[in-house]
């Protein structure tokens, strides 16, 4: 009997840590195996779920690929990963993949059909997890030259931007669709995004509204798609190209010392976030006089923090964030300004 796989994808900041979060509390003792993609040179991802205090959630049960997309490394290393996974002696009940927030689903569906796992595995269905306010704020949509039309309008976007395409290509591969912060819009702004995600979507996508993502594992898991069976029928922008890459989008790390006011650093990554167009800021954060690690994350000019767990006797407490734009971000004035904060 084959082991059902769960691709999660959806664009940065969507919503995907927080939903395998969920899934790995809500496991009731199902084994769950986790792989983690991230775009990015910190394992921020990796490092939130393991932090997480979920009993079984050990550092073992996690396996991070961070060289970059899944999508082009499946040779050298998503299919030795699967195949630890799959060749351990008490094998898990359900693999759970989450793929980086720049990732095109279908190449690494395209993967399981390798004879190395093809017949030990199969893409149980593809989530997509979408940033519903983000959509209602216009920053996706499915109606490519409508957008481009209004990107040429402003001098100040970046008209080449690929962004529409990965959205909608994470879209077009989905078996399910889950609308997360939905809490964050009324009942006629989330009955319009769920029109726009329709006209993205297959007829038999399932399209379901979630908050944080809590949603019944039963409903995500199980779906029984065999995707791996009839992708090629999954249409996407990049049918017919050999190759995928991210040459479009850069990431760097930026190393700050102790943060008195996290407050004060949330505040200078929204503004320069807005200021250069950032996508995605995350990491940790060492706030002296607190014995709990601080987590900040943020999407655009939305910025989330806490504190997830207490520093390890053997750990450095260090501050240190991985920003993530389009090709071209200011560096220097984006360190300097987030180094000022701190």
């Amino acid at each position: 009997m084959k082991i059902p796989a769960t691709v999660i994808t959806g664009f940065l900041g969507a919503g995907k840590t927080t939903l395998i979060r969920h899934l790995l509390a809500s496991a009731n003792g199902r084994r769950i195996a986790l792989i983690i993609n991230e775009f990015g040179d910190l394992g921020i991802d990796r490092e939130v779920v393991t932090g997480c205090g979920i009993e079984g959630c050990e550092d073992d049960s996690v396996l991070e690929l961070a060289n970059g997309c899944i999508c082009c490394t499946v040779a050298d290393d998503f299919l030795p990963t699967m195949e630890i996974l799959l060749d351990r002696p008490n094998p898990p009940d359900h693999i759970v993949i989450e793929t980086s927030g720049l990732a095109l689903p279908k190449p690494l569906v395209r993967a399981f059909n390798w004879p190395e796992i093809r017949s030990r595995v199969t893409v149980d269905g593809v989530i997509t997890v979408v940033d519903a306010p983000a959509v209602r704020d216009g920053l996706f949509a499915t109606d490519p030259e409508a957008v481009q039309a209004a990107r040429e309008a402003d001098d100040a976007l970046d008209h080449d931007s690929p962004l529409e395409e990965v959205f909608e290509d994470q879209l077009l591969c989905a078996d399910m669709v889950l609308l997360n912060k939905s809490d964050l819009l009324e009942g006629d702004a989330l009955d319009a995004v769920r029109g726009t995600v329709a006209d993205g979507t297959g007829d038999a996508v399932k399209i379901v509204s979630t908050t944080h993502g809590a949603i019944d594992p039963a409903v995500l898991l199980g779906i029984g798609s065999a995707v791996e069976d009839v992708i090629e029928g999954r249409r996407s922008h990049h049918d017919g190209e050999e190759e995928h890459d991210h040459d479009d989008f850069e990431s760097f790390v930026l190393s700050l010392g102790p943060v008195a006011d996290p407050a004060a650093l949330e505040a200078s990554i929204r503004n320069v976030s807005v200021e250069h167009g950032i996508l995605r800021v995350k990491g940790f954060v060492h706030v002296p006089g607190k014995e709990l690690r601080h987590v900040i994350q943020s999407v655009g000019a939305r910025v989330e923090r806490y504190y997830d767990r207490s520093w390890r006797a053997d750990e450095v407490r260090r501050s240190e964030l991985v920003v993530i734009g389009e090709t071209g971000l200011d560096q220097a004035a984006i360190a300097a300004a987030l180094q000022a904060a701190a």
